[in-house]
């Protein structure tokens, strides 16, 4: 059994142990998980055998042509051959299958890599020691092949699950434990994010409230089954056949949680503790014991320092090389925008950029001109009356050729220009209007504590079709987890997304 505490380590074990009796059988539902994981796991091993294999044969052919008789070669014949079996067997000691890491989040691609440098160590160590003379030329080419190989595979395998949760299948069966409202938000979200391959079937609350009516009511309206008090978790694990037990913030007191880890011993089921914080990646999380308490630190997000210097030389040099490579584009869609319509084809805007500064925002001008002057006449109209943008599906002042570039974001592309200049950078959150940030909140002024992005979590996520609050919430996990790899995976799926033009009028 294994405990998460925001994220998943390893569980105390009582003073005394017995010797555990059988496994109580599951239900179907977690057959059926266990079903769909195991078939999981072993397109995972196949992506692994066949990754190795193709790289370790395009690295052979590459560097030898053809096989000689000479104990050198055969010595690379056998590592060759033998590649395959070893990469699964390092990628195995590393984790690399466990159900819990497998089709979400990094560190399923971390424990990759972990993988790479370790079998790359090993390699160097015993050829050194035995003085095996494997050629660094086959080496060079078949590892990091193998492991480039492995992780486009697996991707791709990654999003077929993800399509299978997007219709409610492959999901993981949770217990949650707490008040009926957390336990609610709790499960609307994981409705909201499937792709996070949870879904609650059982609840389980404090027995001062197991019987009162508001929290079966909470919970009907959630379209989670009360399954019992705190002190029925075991019973509840069998009932429901959870593969894991959510015990959210606040719920309960250490020694309970202690006792619920004992409990849940044979079961099969993983204890997931919430440790209350929104929006916090697991990288900013680390789990220290400290007198015997396994104490959770949460590191500072970063907004300054060398890795912003970083960031801001690679948004610079990006935006410049693609003003290089789009220029021709760019001419040809000025053209057209002012031989379609009256108006110079830019179209600047004020927009409010890092630290509350305002800045003139660059995009090519996709409605008639004095569009602006007619919003007072469409606010009526306005789709979006949840928060303080305005956003409407067939807006009248959209022009016939505003409409392609919207589309397919074609009007954004001018922005490159502000985040040469330094005014955005090529991922952040939404640039706003002044307007905007005059009702903003304090928890929602944190958006300007970085640069706005020319792409952002928002654009990969739906675009115009977010609610204001989705909206926030995304620019604000932005905020606190940046990171370059993180700007490099929006980056890619923003082509994904414009290709698809979901959301964008």
């Amino acid at each position: 059994m294994r405990t998460v505490a925001g994220i998943h380590i390893s569980a105390p074990l009582p003073v005394l142990q017995t010797k555990r009796s059988a496994r109580p059988a599951r239900s179907a539902a977690a057959g059926a998980e266990s079903g769909w994981l195991r078939r999981f796991q072993s397109r995972l091993v196949a992506i692994d055998v066949a990754a190795a294999a193709i790289a370790a044969t395009i690295a052979y052919v590459a560097r030898f042509g053809g096989a000689s008789d000479t104990v050198d070669s055969v010595l690379n014949i056998v590592f060759a051959s033998s590649l395959p079996v070893v990469w699964v067997t390092v990628v195995a000691a590393n984790r690399g299958y466990e159900g819990r890491f497998v089709g979400v989040g990094p560190v399923e691609f971390e424990r990759l890599f972990r993988a790479f440098l370790y079998l790359t160590a090993l390699t160097a160590f015993i050829s050194y020691a035995a003085h095996a003379d494997i050629a660094r030329g086959f080496i060079l080419v078949a590892l990091p092949m193998t492991v480039t190989l492995d992780c486009v595979g697996r991707y791709a395998v990654r999003k077929r699950l993800h399509h299978s949760r997007s219709r409610g299948l492959a999901l993981a069966p949770v217990l949650a434990v707490g008040g009926a409202g957390e336990i609610a938000r709790f499960a609307e979200q994981l409705r909201h994010d499937r792709y996070a391959g949870m879904h609650v079937v059982g609840a389980c609350v404090p027995s001062a409230v197991a019987e009162d009516a508001e929290t079966v009511q909470v919970l009907d309206a959630a379209g989670v089954p009360l399954l019992g008090d705190i002190d029925s978790v075991r019973d509840s694990v069998l009932a429901c056949g959870a593969r894991s037990v959510a015990v959210l913030a606040g719920a309960m007191d250490p020694d309970k949680l202690r006792w619920i880890s004992w409990q849940l011993e044979g079961t099969d089921a993983d204890l997931i503790v919430s440790p209350g914080l929104a929006e916090v990646a697991g990288r900013r999380l680390h789990i220290q014991p400290v007198a015997g308490l396994p104490l959770l630190y949460v590191d500072e997000p970063q907004f300054t320092g060398f890795r912003r210097v970083l960031k801001s030389a690679f948004d610079r040099t990006l935006a410049a090389a693609a003003l290089v490579v789009l220029a021709p584009l760019l001419v040809l869609i000025a053209v057209l925008v002012k031989a379609t319509s009256r108006g110079w084809p830019f179209f600047l805007q004020t927009r409010v950029g890092k630290d509350g500064r305002t800045f003139k925002m660059i995009k090519f001008r996709s409605m008639y001109a004095g569009a602006e002057r007619r919003v007072s006449e469409l606010l009526a109209y306005n789709q979006a009356p949840d928060g303080v943008l305005f956003k409407m599906h067939d807006d009248p002042r959209v022009t016939r050729i505003g409409r392609t570039l919207r589309r397919y974001s074609l009007d954004e592309v001018p922005q490159l220009i502000n985040v040469v200049t330094g005014a955005m950078s090529l991922v952040g959150p939404r640039p706003p209007l002044p307007d905007e940030v005059a009702q903003y909140g304090d928890h929602v002024r944190r958006r300007l504590l970085v640069k706005p992005g020319l792409t952002g979590l928002w654009q990969i996520s739906g675009r115009s079709d977010l609610s204001w609050e989705e909206s926030v919430r995304l620019d604000l996990r932005y905020v606190e987890n940046w990171s370059l790899a993180l700007d490099m995976v929006v980056l890619l799926k923003t082509a994904r997304a414009v290709l698809r033009a979901e959301g964008a009028y």
